[in-house]
Formats: C-alpha cells, structure tokens, sequence
C-alpha cells in the first residue's frame, strides 16, 4: 500500500505540474492577446475565446490522463495502452462505471487518480469564471463608456 500511495502521490505532483504549465501558458496567451487588442467583447469574440480556454485546458487534462494510464501500464495493471487509458479517463473523471477494475492491490491509485481528477476540473472550473468574469467586465465598461461619451456629445 505504501508503494501505491508515494505512486499516486508522486503521479499527482506530476499532473499538477502539467496543469499549473497549461494554466500558465494559457494566462501568458490570454495577456498578449488583450495587449494587442485582439480580445473583443462581442459575442463571437468571447465564445471564440472561451472555447479555446475549454479546449486548451481539455488537452491538460487528457495528458494527466495519459500520465495516469502510463502509470497503469508500467504497474503491469494493464497490458493495453487503450484499457488503461480509458480505465484512466473513468477514474479521472470520477464517472466510475466499473466495467473495467484494478487488482486489490492497485486500487488506491485509481482513487488518487479520482481525487486529481476532482482538483483539476475545480482548477479548470475557477480558470473560466476568471476569464468569463474578466470578459464580462470588459464588455460592461467598454458599453458604459460607449453611452457616457454619447451623452456627453453635444447635440447638433
């Protein structure tokens, strides 16, 4: 058991870390693209943002996935990468159909695995109402300023 759980644990270190990279190239993407004013408050333009956000942090999660059925593999759990990678998606997801099991002995990691699973969609869960947050707050003051600068025109 103490096997399993410096594993998981370590696996987990390692999964934060791949999420903390993709969070902070995505805010590194997300200010230069504000910088140059590509960001544009219209509904295109922040659907088009959020679903880059969405499909940015996907890509995260699918490669802590992939770290956790690496891990699965190399543990002899499984003897196919797809298995173990579906196995890994359940488990992180937290979906847990249970049509594919762990051995006794291995079972912890696919509860560290789900215990990842669960911080990383509360990470990616607080990662877009910031965005959103900041969008809608950019698109309030951008229209508050639009109406105060047409009611201070004078009128011809």
């Amino acid at each position: 058991m103490s096997t399993n759980l410096i594993l998981g644990c370590a696996t987990i270190a390692a999964s934060l870390a791949v999420q903390c990279a993709v969070v902070a190239i995505l805010l590194r993407v997300l200010i230069r693209l504000e910088r140059k004013g590509i960001i544009r408050p219209t509904f295109a333009g922040i659907s088009s943002l959020l679903m880059l956000v969405l499909i940015i942090i996907l890509a995260g999660n699918l490669l802590q996935m992939t770290l956790w059925a690496g891990l699965f593999v190399l543990c002899g759990e499984f003897h196919d990468f797809p298995v173990a990678f579906y196995h890994s998606a359940v488990n992180f997801t937290t979906l847990g159909y249970g049509d594919v099991v762990m051995s006794q002995g291995k079972r912890l990691l696919g509860a560290l695995e789900a215990a990842n699973g669960v911080m990383m969609f509360g990470l990616t869960t607080s990662l877009l109402y910031t965005v959103l947050s900041a969008l809608v707050r950019r698109a309030w003051e951008s229209r508050t300023s639009q109406k105060v600068a047409s009611a201070e025109a004078p009128a011809c």
